[in-house]
């Protein structure tokens, strides 16, 4: 494992000591299957999560020069987990690649980080896992950001026979119990494609005997050959998401097609109807100049130069802040407690008010004491501040405007009702 890691082309700037590093175990049973990943802090305190999925195969810690750009601002308003998914990394393997399955693994290594509800986010074959794990979890979830991937069948795309071509020059490898040196040879001469290249070489490892891979290549080959593979296929049992989410591919790419892979997305996030260039939009420029060209035909968006990551990182960055955990009733977040929103029962003879104002409760409300409003006062200030609030005296009706009606608000206006427990002390016996 360690040769492995030394072999891994990292940014220099990035530590593996950063890593959560862990051996992957063959798991019988789907249930005991242990998720591994990198955490990355976010630059302020108490932050939502974003958890991120790599394409198959590929170690989720190429993310992370990514995230360590300087012009990157995505810290400054998440916290990330980068997360390999299971049979990928150091996370444990089983037969199983259904996405259903897989999708109960995140929520478990959710429950076992305390993280409440998270935004997730997939690049290729992982945003079709961070898609169905969000549709099977409506309520863990704010928001999917997608990256080069979705709710597409890829079967017949020839980037995804390409891959599959790949995978079996792996299993191959492995079925002959080839030597290091052969199976670089292997590698180098029969995968063209020169970051599949790398993610092979990636998860290269010396076994006993010979060779083995990091993934597990035999589960992820024996998917690959089924009529309905689980890493290409998209099956309408899968549902749709209502939520908020942003899409984006490269301007020229090979696995999702403007013409006519788009439209699957405005049937399994419906809040994509009419959104296009806005929360689905193409990454990426057609200048002349042949290098931009051929840049953008690029499966990697997230690997670009240092224009490409600042440009893609700084729109993530503004879909978190204004869109993700929004009410879909609502443009974004600066609307959020401003407007009241119609719904079943609405009355136009309320001069066009609705009936409610769509809630946005605490990223991580099962762990977090915000909403423990009363837990630090004393006896004496519980009872003045209910009685400020119904108004049962002269102090009440003087101050209500300032202290409002509602106790949720209480720690807010805490210091007001100091200060008029000093002025009327007679008021609060």
């Amino acid at each position: 494992l360690k040769k492995a890691f030394q072999k891994t082309s990292f940014s220099k700037v990035v530590s593996v000591r950063s890593f959560s590093i862990g051996t992957p175990i063959f798991q019988k049973d789907s249930s005991k299957v242990q998720l591994r990943g990198t955490f990355l802090k976010g630059r302020k305190a108490d932050l939502p999560t974003l958890v991120v999925l790599p394409e198959i195969l590929e170690p989720v810690g190429n993310f992370l020069p990514f995230f360590k750009h300087p012009d990157n601002k995505i810290l400054d308003v998440r916290n990330v987990w980068l997360l390999d998914y299971r049979n990928c990394g150091n996370s444990d393997h089983h037969p199983s690649l259904d996405l259903h399955d897989m999708s109960e693994d995140i929520i478990r290594f959710m429950n076992e980080k305390k993280v409440t509800m998270a935004t997730i986010a997939g690049h290729g074959f992982g945003a079709k896992l961070a898609t169905v794990t969000a549709i099977n979890n409506l309520e863990r979830f704010t928001g999917v950001l997608l990256l080069e991937g979705g709710p597409v069948d890829h079967r017949y795309h020839e980037p995804f026979l390409q891959l599959k071509n790949y995978i079996k020059v792996a299993y191959d490898l492995i079925k002959n119990n080839a030597s290091s040196q052969k199976a670089n040879k292997e590698i180098q001469n029969q995968i063209p494609h020169k970051k599949w290249r790398k993610v092979f070489q990636q998860n290269l490892i010396e076994g006993i005997g010979g060779i083995a891979f990091r993934a597990n290549i035999e589960a992820i080959y024996k998917d690959s050959v089924k009529v309905f593979p689980d890493i290409a296929s998209w099956h309408e049992k899968y549902g749709l998401w209502p939520g908020r989410v942003m899409a984006c591919f490269a301007l020229y790419s090979d696995w999702i097609l403007m013409g006519s892979n788009t439209i699957p997305f405005y049937s399994i996030f419906p809040h994509l109807q009419y959104e296009f260039s806005r929360d689905l939009y193409p990454h990426g420029d057609d200048k002349s100049e042949l290098s931009t060209y051929f840049h953008s035909l690029d499966h990697w968006i997230h690997e670009g130069t240092p224009e490409d990551v600042f440009y893609l990182s700084n729109r993530i960055y503004r879909w978190l802040r204004w869109q993700d955990g929004a009410n879909v009733h609502l443009s974004d977040k600066s609307e959020a407690g401003w407007y009241y929103v119609p719904d079943r029962g609405f009355d136009p003879q309320r001069q066009g008010v609705g009936e409610y104002i769509p809630e946005h409760v605490h990223h991580d409300y099962l762990h977090t004491t915000a909403y423990d409003v009363f837990s630090h006062l004393t006896i004496y200030r519980r009872v003045a501040f209910r009685k400020i609030l119904q108004g049962r005296t002269l102090v009440a009706s003087k101050y209500s405007s300032q202290i409002g009606k509602n106790p949720i608000q209480f720690l807010s206006y805490l210091r007001i009702v100091e200060f008029l427990h000093q002025q009327f002390p007679d008021a609060f016996s």
